[in-house]
């Protein structure tokens, strides 16, 4: 039996040689592909991306997997031509349900998600891009506009190819569709209200403005620096370094401190002395704190430092003075460089202070007689 008597051998509705293609195409395939996808990589650099910021590499690492799973897909329907099913199985035809309806519609499906993939990750590499710039700005309003556009923009691809899905594999009339969505727009509005109310605060952040991201919030009992505004919600970066994620609704709704608009952060608090420092003593505790604190490199004039209160078992000074800067590294440090001294300024003039304390008087039955 000569080799092209062997090829022309038939089994399953299909000849050796038919087999022979598509096998053979599939292992090409699986070869070539990343040559092949790298290829295609480039030569969409060179028409969207060969003057930008973002390296090659860097594009190749977010597009070489969407465009090999697509070119795998391709050629697998290049090899697949060959083969047809059995008619000995009786199927049904591609435009009644059965199993040459479920291969063909699952390809294409596969084929609209592979393209759906590329598009998102372009939408990556213009979020990149985009980012790229707005870190050589001064501006932190473009560093919060990226991640949003970003998001905008991968919902738009899926919303995009989800109408492709319908109407190409479901064979839904997506002109119909539409206009019945916009019938019912008013009943999804409602069944979405707090998803739509998380989407108009996001806006309102955007236009408004009440914050940017890097700011230090107070935004309920929640403080923190903002980490990223998206549609949803607002990440907060607490000083313990967890992440707090706030609903945009309550980010405009409930009172906001920005404390990164604050040109000065305050500290207030007082210290107890006990009930034997004598009124000398206080008056310098108080004289040489008020100095410490003005001349202190740190602080402003604005500080006061006054005997304030008679308090159930100390004598209380109230110290409050304001930190030069919105930076809480420069408030804590600061802070804890004025308490120090104060210890100091304590011991120096001899005082002690006081803590929660109660005296109790005995006096015996016949003393109180008499």
């Amino acid at each position: 039996m000569d080799l092209q008597t062997l090829l022309q051998q038939v089994y399953f509705g299909n000849t050796i040689e038919d087999y022979a293609w598509f096998f053979g195409m599939l292992l090409l395939g699986l070869v070539f592909k990343k040559l092949i996808s790298r290829y295609f990589s480039h030569l969409l650099y060179r028409l969207v991306g060969k003057n930008s910021s973002v390296s090659i590499e860097q594009f190749d690492a977010l597009l070489t997997v969407p465009i090999g799973f697509c070119v795998m897909l391709t050629i697998i329907f290049i090899g697949s031509s060959h083969i047809e099913l059995p008619s000995t199985w009786e199927l049904a035809s591609k435009d009644e349900f059965g199993l040459k309806m479920v291969l063909g519609k699952g390809f294409a499906l596969a084929y609209i998600i592979s393209f759906v993939w590329i598009f998102l990750r372009l939408v990556e590499y213009f979020g990149i891009l985009l980012q790229n710039k707005a870190d050589q700005t001064d501006s932190k309003m473009d560093d919060q506009l990226v991640p949003f556009a970003l998001e905008i923009g991968k919902i738009a691809v899926f919303i995009i190819g989800f109408f492709i899905i319908l109407g190409k594999i479901f064979e839904v009339d997506v002109t119909a569709l539409a206009t019945g969505l916009g019938i019912g727009g008013i009943a999804i509005a409602m069944a979405s209200k707090e998803s739509l109310e998380n989407l108009l605060g996001s806006f309102t952040i955007f236009f408004d403005r009440p914050f940017t991201v890097g700011d230090i919030v107070t935004a309920g009992s929640v403080t923190g620096v903002v980490e990223k505004v998206g549609f949803r919600s607002t990440r907060i970066r607490t000083f313990d370094k967890s992440i707090v994620t706030v609903p945009n609704k309550n980010m405009i709704s409930a009172e906001l401190d920005n404390l990164g608009e604050r040109p000065v952060r305050r500290a207030k608090f007082m210290i107890g002395l006990t009930y034997e420092s004598s009124v000398d003593q206080i008056k310098a505790v108080v004289s040489d704190i008020q100095k410490m604190i003005d001349e202190h490199p740190k602080t402003n004039q604005d500080g006061r430092v006054r005997f304030q209160e008679f308090g159930g078992s100390s004598l209380d000074i109230m110290i409050m003075y304001f930190v030069d800067s919105p930076s809480w590294d420069d408030y804590i440090n600061t802070k804890e460089d004025i308490n120090y001294q104060i210890m100091g300024i304590v011991q120096k003039h001899s005082c002690d202070f006081a803590f929660p304390s109660t005296t109790v008087y005995l006096q015996r039955e016949n003393q109180k007689k008499n």
